[in-house]
């Protein structure tokens, strides 16, 4: 007979290691099986092309960005440098129509800050027409 009143408790025990096995392998299907998708701000219809030239607009702005990145409006040259002068320089030659077409006409040389920098103060002036002018290479067929 036992004369001892107290029982002897065991330790209840949770066996996590399955527990995070199953947790980690669901992680990794997830992880694996996620679409990742880029988010941008603005919307951008991409243009076609062909090989047929067209013929600029005659109302176009015609902005040249020369081999060192200064800048010309038409035959104008901009007085400055970096978009605060080029913006002013638009503003002065275009007026308030932001509907007018601009081709952009950048020497091969030209470093492309210069290019991205005319195509960040078109798009702060709020014109949505903008075409890069282009020469087809010699031999290319």
């Amino acid at each position: 007979m036992r004369i001892t009143a107290s029982r002897r408790h065991d330790d209840f025990e949770i066996n996590v290691i399955s527990l995070i096995d199953v947790l980690l392998t669901l992680l990794m299907f997830f992880v694996m099986t996620t679409t990742f998708v880029q988010q941008t701000r603005m919307k951008v219809a991409l243009p076609q092309a062909s090989d047929a030239p067209s013929a600029p607009s005659a109302d176009a702005l015609v902005i040249v960005i020369d081999r060192a990145g200064r800048y010309a409006i038409g035959n104008t040259p901009v007085r400055g440098e970096g978009e605060p002068a080029l913006q002013q320089a638009i503003v002065e030659a275009v007026g308030s129509n932001r509907s007018r077409s601009v081709i952009l006409r950048a020497d091969a040389e030209t470093p492309n800050q210069a290019v991205v920098t005319a195509m960040d103060a078109l798009g702060r002036l709020g014109f949505t027409h903008l075409a890069l002018a282009t020469t087809s290479r010699q031999g290319a067929r």
